[in-house]
Parts: C-alpha cells; structure tokens; sequence
C-alpha cells in the first residue's frame, strides 16, 4: 500500500488530501503540520472593524482528517532525505512514496527595526495588536506598506495590504474620526499592485487619491522606527505600521538537499515536481513555480497547484508520467469593508470592476469554502 506524506495543513494542504481521495487513492495518508488546523488568511482584514473573531478564523481539521481517513502526525518539519524517502522532523522522521510539500513560505523580517511594524497576514496576533493599538488612538498617522523579494519578484503578497488600508479608511469614517488620522501608503514599487494590471494600478492610486490617503512610491526601504518608516528618498512620522515583507521559502529549504530557486523557494516544473526529484512535489507558497511575472502566490493558486500536484502524485505511483499542469490565474476581491473591487488576470485577459455587492460575494465565499472543513 502506497504512503503519500502531506507536510502542511493551510490551503494546499488541505485541497491535496481532498484531491487525493477523489481521484481514487486508497492508500495511507499522513498529514504532518504542528497544528491540525486551517487558519482562513484572506479574511484577517475584517478584524480591525470586529467583524472577524479568533475562533471565527481558525477551523480545526480533525474531523475533515478523521472524514478522509487521514493520520495526523504532529510536529514541524525540519528536513528531508530524498535518498531514503524520508521526511525529518522534530524528534522523529516518517517514511513515504510520495511527498507533498505544502508548508507555505515566511515573511523576510531582514529590514533593520521591523519589530516596531505589525506583519499583516502573519497570524492572529500582529492583526489583533494592530487593531487593539488602532481602536485604543484618538489620533495619529497609520502607514500601511509591502515590499517584495529582490531574488524573486513574484514572491510579495500586496493586496491585503491594500484591503488593510481601505477597510480602515472606511472604518474611521464610519467611526467619524476620520479627520483624526493620517493615512500614508508606502512601497518601494514605483507602481505598487502591478501584477494586477495597469488598469488595476491606476484605479487603486485613484482610489487613495479619493480619499486622501497620501503615498511614497518608488524609494528603497532603509528601516523602521518607534515613530516611522524610512527610505533612501525620504522618511515620514508612524505612529502605527501594517507592513507586509517579501517571502521566501520555509527556514528548513536551505539545508533539505532540494533544488531552490534564487528567492530561496523550492524549485518547481509545471507539473509541481520538485526539480530532479521524481516523487517529491510541491504546492503554494513553498515553491517557486514557471509562468508569467506577475503569477500571484495567494490561496486561490495554491489551491490549483495542489490538486495538479495530487493528481501527479497518484500517476507517478501508478508508474504513469506526470502529466497535469494548473492555470495561472489572478483572482482577488479587494474589499474596502463595504464595497469590493473584483480583479481578474491570466495570459489573455484582465478585469477590474467595483460594485458593493462584491463585498457580500467575499463574506459568502468565506463561508462556502471553509464548508468542506466543518463538521
């Protein structure tokens, strides 16, 4: 009986084990991640305005695993020998024919004073300070940021940054102490959002504009202080930062043994075979995958990945090639708390419209996705 070990329990994990199972694997299952739980990333940008609890975000998956007969095998995952087949962790190691890797990526915490920004989309606890600190300020000046991997361009994750922003613009107005605060806006992106278009670009600049919401574009980052942020060009008062870093790979990708790409992630071909390595694949944000720049690394591509890789993964055990590719594709509603900004790119086309009732869509998505994890 075949052993296929799943390292991960975020999106692409998640969709590789519903993917196994509906192509037919019978075989054993193993997932391996500290915690057996989702947490739901995209909808972190509702916790400023109260609308989004811990427990509201975070879905345990025992049950989903229980459902699909799969072992769970707590512990974080610190290396792996192709050789032997064997995936290492903390205190022990497990075998398998085949291995996804999907623990995701981390965030580059290089730049010199990044402990005085909150990381937005790095967990529960930098939002929640983030929001306590916000809700807590009679006035002040809010700089909201995101940068990329100078290795690996594509490996920057700016739309909640932008979500952030608006949903807290609108908030203060609801709030009406708008007039309180100063919204700043930073990127050393001349044209920050590009991967989402040029027409994209323009209305989100557009949009700032609208709302007075002031910008510094174009200028390296230097550091981060107590009270701002600081660029080869230029610097400016903070008295609150959400920024977002550039992504890399997990810590363990650099002594694995596994082909890397120069950002630091593992190097994927368009089946999501690790490179040279036959029965080791890989989905979302743990890899570096071939397509166009402006591929985006969120949860919908993960998502896309993962069941290529798992239907690869059952062929490769079949002693079939693999064969299966995933579309790229940009798909994103940017949501301003009340209204929503949908965006859409792949090869041939891209979109943009606004209208209020994507914001609905956005809340009703959440709850249908995360249907297949509840009991």
């Amino acid at each position: 009986m075949h052993h296929i070990v799943i390292a991960g329990a975020g999106f692409a994990a998640c969709t590789a084990v519903k993917t196994l199972r509906k192509r037919g694997f019978n075989g054993k299952i193993s997932l391996v991640a500290p915690r057996a739980e989702l947490f739901y990333y995209p909808s972190l940008i509702w916790v400023p305005a109260g609308k989004r609890s811990y427990q509201d975000l975070v879905v345990p998956l025992h049950e989903f695993l229980k459902k699909n007969n799969v072992e769970y095998v707590q512990s974080s995952v610190t290396g792996v020998d192709p050789a032997s087949k064997s995936l290492q962790l903390e205190a022990d190691s497990i075998n398998y024919d085949a291995l996804i890797i999907a623990t995701g990526g981390r965030y580059i915490r290089k730049l010199p004073g990044i402990e005085h920004a909150k990381i937005a989309c790095s967990g529960w606890d930098d939002t929640k300070a983030f929001s306590d600190q916000l809700a807590n300020m009679n006035e002040g000046t809010i700089a909201f940021g995101f940068s990329g991997n100078p290795n690996e361009p594509s490996a920057m994750r700016g739309g909640p940054v932008f979500e952030f922003l608006f949903g807290v613009d609108t908030l203060l107005r609801k709030q009406g102490r708008r007039d309180q605060f100063n919204l700043v806006f930073f990127s050393p992106a001349a044209r920050p959002g590009q991967r989402m278009g040029d027409k994209a670009v323009d209305r989100l600049m557009g949009e700032m504009q609208k709302r007075d919401i002031q910008t510094y574009l174009g200028s390296k980052m230097k550091r981060f202080s107590e009270t701002g942020v600081e660029t080869e060009s230029s610097s400016f008062d903070a008295d609150l930062i959400l920024f977002i870093p550039g992504m890399t790979g997990p810590a363990w990708a650099a002594d694995s043994g596994l082909t890397l790409s120069e950002g630091g992630f593992f190097k994927a071909n368009e089946f999501c075979q690790v490179e040279g390595q036959e029965h080791i694949f890989v989905a979302g944000d743990a890899g570096s995958f071939p397509g166009p720049d402006w591929k985006p690394k969120q949860a919908h591509m993960a998502d896309l990945q993962a069941e290529a890789a798992a239907k690869n993964v059952v062929d490769v055990l079949s002693l079939k090639p693999a064969r299966h590719t995933f579309k790229t594709e940009l798909i994103c509603i940017v949501d301003t708390l009340t209204n929503g900004s949908l965006v859409y790119r792949d090869p041939k086309r891209g979109l943009m419209m606004k209208m209020p009732p994507l914001h609905w869509l956005k809340v009703a998505f959440e709850k249908i996705y995360l249907r297949a994890y509840t009991p």
